[in-house]
C-alpha cells in the first residue's frame, strides 16, 4: 500500500519540522501584521504623556529589581478584574512602553490602575517594608532605594532614543531632564513612575 503524504510528513523529520515552522509563521503573520493598521493600537489614548525623567528613571528601577516577575501590568476587560482594579487596558495606553510590562503573573496585585490610588507617603512606607501597611504582604522591602541617589547620567540620551522612536520629547525637555533628577532619590523615581501608571485612562471618565 502506497504511502499518503500525510505518512511522507509524519516520517520525514527535517520536511515535517520545515511545515511546522511555515505554518507558526503564517498563522503569527495573520494575527500580527493586521494590528499594526488598527489605529486604536498604535495611537495613544487622549490624555497619555510620555514619561517624565523622573518617572523614565522610576520604570528602570522597576525593571532593574523586577517587579513585573510578581506584578503585571494588564488587566482584562473581565468583571472580577474590573471591579478590583479599575477601567481594562486598553493598547493606546501603551503606545510609549518600551518595553511593555503586561505580564501575567500576579503574586502581588497588578499595578495598572494604582496611579492616584495611594499617597507618596503611603508609597514609600509600603516600599520600605510592606508589613507597615499591608500585614499579610509577602513583597519584599526595598528600603536602600532611600539612600541611592536618581541616576541622571544617561537620562538625555535615553530619552533622544525614545525621541527618535517616535516619543514626543522636545529639546527643552531632553536638555532639563538631568537637573529634573537632582535631589532625587531611586525611592522618589520609582514612586513618581508608580503614580503615574493607569492615569491617562483616568483622566477620560
Amino acid at each position: 500500500m502506497a504511502n499518503t503524504g500525510h505518512e511522507k510528513v509524519e516520517t520525514n523529520l527535517g520536511l515535517m519540522l520545515i511545515l511546522v515552522i511555515l505554518v507558526i509563521s503564517i498563522g503569527g503573520l495573520v494575527q500580527i501584521v493586521p494590528l499594526f493598521f488598527m489605529k486604536h493600537t498604535t495611537t495613544a489614548v487622549e490624555g497619555l504623556k510620555p514619561y517624565n525623567a523622573l518617572q523614565l528613571a522610576g520604570r528602570d528601577i522597576y525593571i532593574r529589581e523586577s517587579c513585573n516577575a510578581c506584578h503585571s501590568q494588564m488587566i482584562r476587560p473581565f468583571r472580577a478584574e474590573t471591579e478590583r482594579y479599575g477601567h481594562y487596558s486598553v493598547a493606546g495606553e501603551f503606545v510609549y512602553d518600551r518595553p511593555f510590562l503586561w505580564g501575567s503573573k500576579r503574586t502581588g496585585p497588578d499595578l495598572h490602575r494604582v496611579g492616584g490610588r495611594y499617597s507618596d507617603e503611603w508609597h514609600r512606607v509600603h516600599l520600605n517594608n510592606p508589613r507597615d501597611v499591608v500585614p499579610e504582604s509577602i513583597m519584599p522591602g526595598y528600603p536602600w532605594l532611600e539612600d541611592e541617589p536618581a541616576d541622571a547620567s544617561t537620562i538625555s540620551k535615553k530619552m533622544e532614543v525614545l525621541h527618535t522612536l517616535g516619543h514626543p520629547y522636545t529639546d527643552e525637555q531632553i536638555a532639563a531632564a538631568p537637573k529634573a533628577l537632582e535631589g532625587k532619590t531611586e525611592m522618589d523615581a520609582l514612586i513618581a513612575y508608580l503614580q503615574v501608571l493607569g492615569t491617562a485612562i483616568k483622566t477620560r471618565r
